[in-house]
């Protein structure tokens, strides 16, 4: 369990020195995490290794929203005053994420298809 925490702090403290290298445009901890994937794939971590961490930190995960939750009661007033911004936002961004991840599925289902239909030949 140690050489596991070890592990996923390793990854997350490289990932946090990655941002900030680049000034911050990709949050450290998305940073580590992709690492740690792009390790995981090349077999230089094996996963065994992190299973049982990464268990316990999935299956607790609703304690780590907590400090999330404390901060949007924080700025209660804030959002209170901006919702339908905050709403229209939220609503238009999930449909252009909806819309355009349905296109690209449809491409690579065409292109996909096409490219194996005619390897079948």
């Amino acid at each position: 369990m140690i050489k596991g925490i070890s592990i996923i702090l390793l990854f997350y403290l490289l990932g946090n020195a990655i941002s900030h290298l680049i000034g911050g445009f990709v949050p450290g901890s998305v940073c580590g995490m992709l690492l740690l994937f792009a390790a995981l794939c090349a077999r230089w971590v094996k996963p065994e290794s992190v299973r049982g961490v990464s268990l316990a930190l999935t299956q607790n995960m609703a304690v780590l929203f907590v400090p999330a939750g404390v901060g949007i009661m924080a700025y209660y007033g804030l959002i209170a005053q901006h919702w339908v911004a905050i709403v229209t936002i939220t609503v238009v961004c999930t449909l252009l994420v909806l819309i355009s991840v349905g296109a690209i599925a449809q491409y690579l289902d065409k292109n996909f298809n096409n490219k194996k239909s005619t390897s079948d030949k």
